[in-house]
Order: structure tokens, then C-alpha cells, then sequence
């Protein structure tokens, strides 16, 4: 398992050497992104709660602790600029899907096809409401993208946004 955390932060290391991806430390990696899955349905009923309180959106981001891509992401949501825009516009709710076993039900009622890949975002209104789901695994290759096309995805569904 060790050597699995080493490579996996190698990698990342290198991704963000190679993609100018935002300055981490070692326990920002090395930290599990997404909780214990059987908490996603509490984690989800408290955002959309907190989520009307504030007139903000919420965004679920469907993925596993031993997924690149989604570490990746992670990167690129707290980069300062989109972390700003983040903590301004939207509640995260982080969905732990195991290994594709779990919280199928959640993708499914938020038609989010995890079969195609996670990361995979949905954007909900204050209500609950679907406005977006990611239906092709637009962000599955998340290394492959800039922290750029985060914040053109996060303008474009903020409240008031173009989406």
C-alpha cells in the first residue's frame, strides 16, 4: 500500500511539475479526498441544506481515493483562484464510489454515468434540482487538462452563471 501512496504521489508530483498545477505538500496528497462512502446520502442532505441557506450551488464530485485523476482534481479545486470561486458559489459534496461498487444509486438518481470514469461532477440549484451532469466523462482525464478548464466549468455553473 505504501508503494501504491509513493507512486501515486510521484505521479501527481510530476503532473503538477509538468502542468504548472497548483503548489501542494505531501499531506495534501497523501490525505483521502473522499470519505467513508456510507456517509454521501448525510454529506449530501446537509449541503443542500447549507446550499439554500446560502443561495449557493452544489457541486458533487463522484470519485475514488485511488483514482489520479481525482487527486488531480482536487488539486485544481483548491488552486486559489478556483477555490476562491468555489468557496463563493457552491457546496462540495465529495461521493466515494469505491471501486465503481458504491453510491451507484446517488450517480444514477444525478445521471452521472460512473462507468465511464471519475472524476464526474453534477451541478445541483439550491433546491436540489439537476442543472448539469457530465455525461460523457469530460473530466476523467483530468491530468490531460488545464486548472484552467476547472474555472471555465465553475463560471459557467456558479449561480448566475452562463449554465
Amino acid at each position: 500500500m505504501k508503494i501504491v501512496k509513493f507512486l501515486a504521489l510521484a505521479a501527481v508530483l510530476t503532473l503538477a511539475a509538468c502542468k504548472s498545477a497548483p503548489t501542494t505538500t505531501i499531506s495534501t496528497i497523501n490525505r483521502d479526498i473522499y470519505p467513508d462512502p456510507q456517509q454521501a446520502g448525510a454529506d449530501l442532505a446537509a449541503a443542500l441544506k447549507t446550499a439554500a441557506q446560502t443561495h449557493k450551488r452544489v457541486l458533487l464530485d463522484f470519485g475514488g481515493n485511488w483514482c489520479g485523476d481525482c487527486m488531480v482534481l482536487d488539486l485544481y479545486l483548491n488552486d486559489p483562484g478556483n477555490r476562491a470561486l468555489l468557496d463563493a458559489n457552491f457546496v462540495v459534496v465529495d461521493v466515494n464510489v469505491g471501486h465503481m461498487d458504491v453510491n451507484r444509486d446517488i450517480a444514477a438518481k444525478y445521471d452521472v454515468p460512473i462507468d465511464l470514469g471519475v472524476p464526474a461532477l453534477a451541478v445541483l440549484d439550491t433546491n436540489g434540482t439537476l442543472l448539469y451532469s457530465q455525461k460523457g466523462g469530460e473530466f476523467k482525464s483530468m491530468r490531460n487538462l488545464q486548472s484552467s478548464a476547472l474555472t471555465g466549468f465553475l463560471e459557467q455553473w456558479k449561480p448566475g452563471g452562463a449554465g
